[in-house]
């Protein structure tokens, strides 16, 4: 599939994002051998040399990511199995970001994660290498961008560096871009945007999915912006989330709230459960014959809750200083008492303190329910 193709298949993209695609074709940035997670279904390897046209269709695809690295390198991808530490994102999520930097002609950018230097390629073709600045934490994957880059024709600055810290010498910038998940933003990120200058960044709380978030730099020290749609990124190094280590027995007790309908109501439930339990991690999974399960952790407790089709109640099992499941269901059921607002109602301020979360207007945050042990 050619540039051109792809570029069609991003009808989000104005015309000169579109040009940008055209001229910059994916193709240059993906590996012969890599791991293709499709916009549904299991992920698969693609191998050039192997079965050329079904590389070619993945890397034309506009909701395929590409995974280039697994635990940051130490595991090759043929498998695909461990941790996806590096990629080349999904086009339609880069169409997104892109349409939320809305730069104008001769703004500076600074771009957190270089990984395959696809949208640093993009960047430069769109506002001129001299104007884009991208830095990645990895030496190797810095190195393969760098490759790519040059047989794309395309040179912005190449930074290797903790994103996290921004670059300082090449600040102020007109727009970040932030093409690797975030939990808590990097305030240096803030200091280092002009007054009305935009952070593009994909929010990755610990519980549920990642949301695409655009924040405008207020001048007075602080940014804000609201959510958009969801999207899936890789979490900045520096934040990845760790299975905390307890010891000692759970605590056994039950509850009438299906965990299903927490999962499964709406973006907006996700964006306001995480906005209250900012440090509490959740996953889940369907079980054979129908049941239900959902796993949380924080740095000092973990819990699971299980719905089986034979009961009615659910059962619940917790350990550790916090009852995680209570803390769940109190956000889950307060977002429900709001009226079930969807996602387009949240947003994020972040300022010297800390980022929080908050519904409507800025001046009302999500505050965190308070449970007994």
């Amino acid at each position: 599939m050619s540039a051109e193709d792809l570029a069609d298949r991003l009808p989000d993209l104005d015309g000169r994002w579109r040009d940008a695609v055209r001229a910059v074709p994916r193709h240059l940035f993906i590996p012969d051998r890599a791991w293709c997670l499709p916009g549904e279904g299991p992920g698969y390897l693609i191998d050039r040399a192997a079965e050329p046209a079904g590389w070619e269709h993945a890397v034309g695809s506009a909701e395929s990511a590409i995974v280039t690295q697994i635990a940051d390198g130490a595991t090759g991808v043929a498998e695909g199995r461990g941790e996806y530490t590096s990629s080349g994102s999904a086009p339609g999520v880069v169409a997104a970001e892109l349409g939320l930097l809305d730069p104008y002609d001769g703004d500076e950018i600074l771009e957190v994660g270089t990984g395959t230097g696809w949208t640093a390629a993009l960047l430069s073709h769109r506002l001129g290498d001299e104007n884009v600045t991208s830095v990645e934490i990895d030496p190797s994957v810095l190195a393969v961008a760098e490759e790519n880059l040059r047989k794309a024709g395309r040179s912005p600055q190449l930074v290797l560096g903790d994103g996290t810290k921004g670059h300082p010498e090449a600040a102020p910038y007109d727009r970040v871009h932030v093409t690797c998940g975030v939990r808590e933003v990097p305030y240096a990120w803030v200091e280092q945007t002009r007054p009305g200058g935009v952070i593009v960044l994909p929010w990755i709380a610990g519980w549920e999915g990642a949301h695409l978030v655009g924040l405008t730099v207020t001048g007075d020290g602080t940014a804000v912006g609201v959510f958009h749609r969801a999207c899936g990124f890789m979490p900045l190094r520096s934040q990845r989330w760790a299975h905390p280590l307890l010891e000692g027995d759970f605590r056994r007790s039950s509850t009438l709230l299906d965990p299903r309908r927490v999962v499964r109501s709406s973006y907006g439930a996700e964006v306001a459960v995480a906005g209250m339990l900012p440090r509490v991690c959740g996953t889940y999974a369907e079980e054979e014959g129908g049941g239900f399960r959902v796993w949380l952790w924080s740095e000092d407790s973990e819990a699971n809750a299980r719905y089986s089709p034979e009961y009615k109640r659910i059962a619940v099992w917790q350990r550790g200083a916090r009852d995680l499941w209570e803390e769940l269901a109190a956000a889950f059921l307060r977002w429900v008492s709001w009226g079930s607002p969807d996602r387009d109602r949240f947003g994020m301020t972040v300022t010297p303190e800390g980022q929080h979360i908050w519904r409507d207007t800025p001046g009302n945050p999500v505050i965190s329910p308070v449970v007994g042990p």
